[in-house]
């Protein structure tokens, strides 16, 4: 079993794909149920945001993961497979944790070093936990990957260098101070957006939402902060896109929340107008009406494509941090890996050692019981040393050396029964997955083999 990564960004597919691919909140439990059902996947999550819909699950064999997730994705975007596949970007095994790794620590983000990618993650594997699809081994690699990311942030100060999306798209609105601003859409965006208009000096702020008493719990947070803050049910959407100089809308919605009739013509008090919707939020035609700038993610795209201003020294060195992770998280794998044999050795060593005592007893019924038990304490203690420097270098070699199946050696050297290392293992994947907690970070490490592979001939993607 390896993990396998797919899926869309903001690097391989166009805004419109990326519409359709997308994934609602609603629609999550039902499509992790789908991938889960399917016949070569066993454990699986699903990241989508505004600018990436991807795939991390645990699979028996490369082509028929890549099989079913790819099934699972076109279903969902209405496509056959074949009309995803040149937009996939996929990672196997090792060349899959040194990309979640890398998506974590924000270096490929659209902003690279935004911090808000960390926290998406994290939101996803609680819904897959919730829903039931994560098992021990997906546990282990996201709560690594929550670890590197925090980690990456912390030591290089990379999040200093890029703000979310939401932060780029406002550069475009100028000068916030003491302007008014509307917000469609109380979520985790919504409060984004508040929190970014909050830092840039907006004098107020309005909240618009489908729940109203979701806009009012935001408009409250929004006012316990020092700018005051009021809310509004959609029917007034209009009048408060009037009021406003500056609107950021993220809904979730699967149509346009924000059209023409919502936005009349500003000649003289322009409006920006903030579309952070995956669907789109604003209808195409509002960025025709005079007086309103439409900044949505493509535009961010190309702003940041243009920008190209990072900091080449914190990037690397955030880079080399994720590459000593993924080393330390598949030797860790490797290592594990062999440890259900050398368990199962060990047992078959005491089951021998036991055998022969009791020979022993049926031959030398009449032996001396402080003789018996010193002559078991030294079988068992010879036995134990010789086993002791092969079983330790042998997790050694394995966490050392990719590609040399060591498990399989010791069986075959010691003559074990098949099926005693996989009961090994069995045991102590169920004892680990009953502990996963699906909100804390661990510090342990993890494991996949190595692998790189792309559908279509480019890089990879993007949150």
């Amino acid at each position: 079993m390896s993990v396998l990564a797919i899926g869309l960004s903001h690097r391989t597919a166009d805004l419109t794909l990326l519409e359709r691919a997308a994934v609602s909140a609603d629609e999550l439990g039902k499509v992790l149920h789908e991938l889960q059902k399917a016949q070569h996947i066993s454990e699986v999550m699903l990241v989508s945001t505004c600018n990436r819909i991807e795939v991390y699950a645990i699979v028996e064999t490369f082509h028929g993961g890549l099989a079913d997730v790819a099934d699972v994705l076109a279903r969902q975007a209405g496509m056959e497979p074949a009309q995803l596949y040149d937009n996939l970007y996929v990672h196997y095994a090792g060349a899959a944790v040194e990309h979640v790794f890398s998506v974590a620590s924000g270096l490929d983000s659209m902003v690279v070093g935004e911090t808000q990618i960390l926290g998406q993650v994290r939101a996803a594997y609680a819904t897959a936990g919730e829903a039931g699809t994560v098992g021990s081994a997906l546990h282990e690699l996201v709560q690594t990957t929550l670890r590197v990311g925090k980690r990456v942030h912390s030591e290089t100060g990379l999040d200093a260098l890029g703000a979310s999306v939401v932060s780029e798209s406002l550069a475009a609105a100028g000068d916030l101070t003491g302007r008014h601003a509307l917000v469609i859409g109380a979520g985790s965006m919504g409060a984004l957006a508040a929190s970014q208009l909050r830092k840039g000096g907006i004098g107020s702020v309005t909240v618009a939402n489908r729940t109203e008493s979701n806009a009012v719990r935001l408009a409250a947070s929004v006012s316990e902060s020092g700018i005051p803050a009021t809310s509004v049910p959609m029917s007034d959407l209009a009048g408060a896109v009037a009021r406003a100089d500056v609107v950021v809308s993220c809904t979730g919605a699967q149509q346009a929340v924000l059209t023409t009739e919502h936005v009349t013509e500003r000649p003289e008090r322009p409006l920006v107008i903030c579309d952070l919707g995956l669907p789109r939020d604003v209808d195409a035609a509002v960025a025709g009406v005079a007086g309103v700038e439409v900044v949505d993610l493509e535009t961010v795209r190309r702003r940041m494509n243009e920008a190209g201003a990072h900091t080449e020294k914190q990037i690397a060195r955030a880079a080399g941090i994720v590459l000593d992770e993924v080393r330390e998280y598949l030797a860790g794998q490797r290592s594990a890996e062999v440890t259900p044999t050398v368990t199962a050795l060990r047992k078959r060593a005491a089951e021998v050692v036991d055998a022969e005592l009791l020979r022993l007893n049926n031959r030398l019924p009449d032996l001396d019981g402080d003789v018996r038990e010193e002559v078991g304490r030294t079988v068992r203690r010879v036995v134990d040393k010789l086993l002791h420097a092969p079983t330790v270098r042998v997790k050694q070699l394995a966490a050392e050396t990719a590609g040399t199946d060591y498990a399989t050696a010791l069986s075959e050297l010691f003559g074990l029964d098949p099926q005693a290392p996989a009961a090994v293992s069995s045991v102590a994947a169920t004892a680990k997955h009953d502990q996963i907690d699906i909100h804390g970070v661990r510090n342990g490490p993890s494991h996949v083999d190595d692998g790189r592979t792309r559908v279509s001939d480019e890089t990879d993607g993007e949150n």
